[in-house]
């Protein structure tokens, strides 16, 4: 399964993009601040310029995995029903515990992708909703051995 995730309005405070999978447009997103950062950068120079948790992880492409609980989200009963098992991005330079989770601005996001509409300036609404709706299609793919890769530009 492949996610791509442009990124098309790019705020001082929050970056807006939307989420296509297999190359269908499926959700909006938000995120922090794009402050130009390339997985192909050496991890010393992103870590000049990431500002811990106001910073959109670097463009590139990164799998997904389905099969890690997240720590933080398993204390929230708003995550019960997937037992906290969010999608979780890999090898990103000076990133770990990166997550597409359900959120509304970019205060939320810690370096997250937030999922849902861009109905408001700067935020994603029916954030929790989306998650359900995209929650199932990954899990049923890492169930079958698919492998979900997302590529950020």
């Amino acid at each position: 399964m492949e996610l791509t995730l442009r990124r098309v309005a790019k705020k001082a405070t929050y970056t807006i993009g939307k989420l296509y999978i297999n190359g269908e447009y499926f959700c909006d997103t938000v995120e922090d601040c794009d402050r130009g950062l390339s997985s192909d950068m050496p991890e010393e120079e992103i870590q000049k310029k990431k500002v811990y948790s106001q910073t959109a992880i670097p463009t590139g492409t990164y799998p997904i995995t389905m099969n890690v609980v997240s720590p933080k989200y398993s204390k929230k009963l708003a995550y019960k029903w997937c037992g906290a098992r969010l999608p979780r991005l890999l090898n990103i330079k000076a990133w770990s515990g990166v997550l597409i989770h359900a959120g509304n601005t970019a205060a939320d996001s810690a370096g997250c992708i937030l999922v849902g509409k861009n109905t408001e300036v700067g935020k994603v609404t029916n954030s929790m909703n989306t998650l359900k709706k995209l929650w199932p299609l990954l899990d049923a793919a890492s169930k079958k051995g698919e492998k979900i890769n997302i590529t950020i530009k």
